[in-house]
Order: structure tokens, then C-alpha cells, then sequence
């Protein structure tokens, strides 16, 4: 809803920023007479505005407006996902270990990185995925007692340009859901 009202706003001043210097730049040059909205006559009559160009032009439109990049025009592309991956003890060959992961473009040594920077993005197009993805199981929650093995995780760095610092394990039915929601990111141990 304020993406929408912001953007409106913009898009009004920006209309009106090119709309009014082409009306007032000639002044009044017409062969007869022409329809106005400025008062000629009665006590609005005096106040007539001094039409104009706007003073500044319109800025670049903020992060929030421009489809959630963060970056202003003109700047230079800059990696908003850099992750490191560290897992152990999953019994699966070659997923343990510390991986690198960088997404936009897709770079390190993670063995997955494409689908792994593809699943990133999947989480980060939703609101709901970009609060829960790498957010701890909340103190209290009542999880299945199931053991889905000693594989854990940690992930430090940051994602779409915000810190994280999260592990993982396959401890209970909570955890092996949350471990889930992040294959390829992680190994998947099923």
C-alpha cells in the first residue's frame, strides 16, 4: 500500500514537472479567448500562482519502489547475497564443508550455486519467505520428536543486502522442516 501511494506521488510530480513548464513557458499566446482555471475576478483573483518548473528534478526512486534492488540508477552492480555455508557430519560425500556462495551473478565454490541462488531469490520474492527463511525456530514451539540425523550448519553472511548469522540442524520434526526449506543452500540429507 505504500509502495503504491509512493509511487503514485512520484509519478505525479514527475507528470507535473513536465506538464506545466510547456504550458507556461510562452505565456499567454492565443489568437482569442481561452478557457482558464485561474480566477479572473473575486478574491482568489490576486493570488494567481507563478507557474513554473519545479525547482529540483525527481530523484531516483528508493529501494522499496524499484522492484526491491536497493540500487539507485546509475550505480554499480554489487553482490547483495554473499554466503558462507559451513556443514558437517550429514554422511552424504562431498557436503560437508565450507562453501562460499554469491549470488548476482552466481559465483563460489558452493557445489550447487545456481540452484542455490535460484532458491535465495524464490524465498526473497515473498514477504513471508524473506522474514521466515533463515529466522530460528521461535522458543516454545512444540516439534515431532523425530531424529533426522547429527548434520548442522551454519550460515553467516548476508542476503539481499541483510546480515545473517543462522545455524541449522536436523535435531526434531521443526528443525528437519527448516533444513528442508533450505536445499540446495544446504545439503539435501534425506
Amino acid at each position: 500500500m505504500l509502495r503504491r501511494l509512493a509511487l503514485t506521488a512520484v509519478v505525479s510530480l514527475a507528470a507535473l514537472a513536465t506538464a506545466v513548464p510547456a504550458s507556461t513557458a510562452s505565456g499567454p499566446v492565443s489568437s482569442g479567448p481561452v478557457p482558464s482555471a485561474v480566477p479572473t475576478t473575486g478574491p482568489f483573483a490576486a493570488a494567481r500562482p507563478s507557474l513554473g518548473p519545479l525547482p529540483l528534478p525527481v530523484p531516483p526512486l528508493p529501494g522499496f519502489l524499484d522492484g526491491g534492488e536497493g540500487k539507485a540508477t546509475g550505480e554499480a552492480d554489487e553482490v547483495l547475497t554473499r554466503l558462507t555455508v559451513s556443514v558437517e557430519n550429514t554422511g552424504v560425500a562431498g557436503a560437508d564443508g565450507t562453501f562460499e556462495l554469491e549470488c548476482g551473478p552466481t559465483g563460489g565454490s558452493h557445489p550447487q550455486g545456481q540452484a542455490a541462488c535460484d532458491r535465495l531469490a524464490e524465498a526473497g520474492a515473498t514477504r513471508a519467505g524473506r522474514q521466515e527463511l533463515f529466522r530460528p525456530t521461535p522458543e516454545g514451539t512444540m516439534c515431532t520428536m523425530i531424529h533426522g540425523g547429527d548434520a548442522s550448519a551454519r550460515i553467516v553472511g548476508t542476503w539481499e543486502g541483510r546480515a545473517v548469522d543462522t545455524t541449522a540442524s536436523r535435531r526434531d520434526g521443526c528443525e528437519i522442516a527448516r533444513w528442508n526449506s533450505l536445499v540446495p543452500v544446504l545439503p539435501d540429507v534425506r
